[in-house]
């Protein structure tokens, strides 16, 4: 909150700098002004608008420079959550001891892909990736897509629940839902 504070206090002078600088020349330009500012008023009104735009300047290369920071941080964060989603991937792959054919088809499923879509990705029939499909089901012990990308969903959401123990393979097998 402190942080907007300042910010508005600044966007607040840059705009009376700017009203300052634009007024005056219009004022100027047409004629309207009915009597002088002394010339020491107007050095300070000058000097006073100049440092208002040039703390704007300061504020924005901040805000850019902290706006990259962040940007950064989020890509690294990305990168991390992408590995952990790709060593989940592996171990339950390992564990249902899909074949190289299977991974491929259950990484295209999860993907999202169809059946024709990956039948023509993997150039083989639709049968063949559908029979694929049915095995993984099988070995993941899950009836359709839904419950299989659910799974990798519980896992990555456990991670993140304190306190919270949870198996969704031994949930899944007990018969509680």
């Amino acid at each position: 909150m402190r942080s907007f504070s300042f910010i508005a206090l600044i966007f607040a002078i840059q705009a009376v700098c700017a009203v300052f600088f634009v007024s005056d020349i219009l004022l100027t330009v047409f004629g309207l002004r009915s009597s002088p500012i002394s010339w020491q008023t107007r050095e300070l009104l000058e000097i006073g608008a100049a440092l208002g735009l040039l703390l704007g300047l300061v504020l924005g290369a901040v805000a850019i420079l902290r706006s990259r920071s962040e940007a950064r941080q989020v890509r690294g964060q990305l990168r991390v959550a992408s590995g952990a989603f790709m060593e989940l991937l592996e171990e339950k792959f390992d564990s249902w001891a899909l074949t190289p054919a299977e991974r491929d088809v259950a990484m295209f499923s999860i993907k999202g892909l169809n059946t024709a879509e990956i039948s023509g990705l993997r150039n083989t029939s639709e049968g063949t990736v559908k029979a694929q499909t049915n095995a993984i089901y099988r070995k993941a012990r899950v009836a359709n897509r839904s419950q299989l990308l659910s799974l990798f969903i519980e896992d990555l959401m456990a991670d993140a629940l304190p306190g919270v123990d949870v198996d969704p393979a031994q949930e899944r097998h007990s018969g509680a839902r």
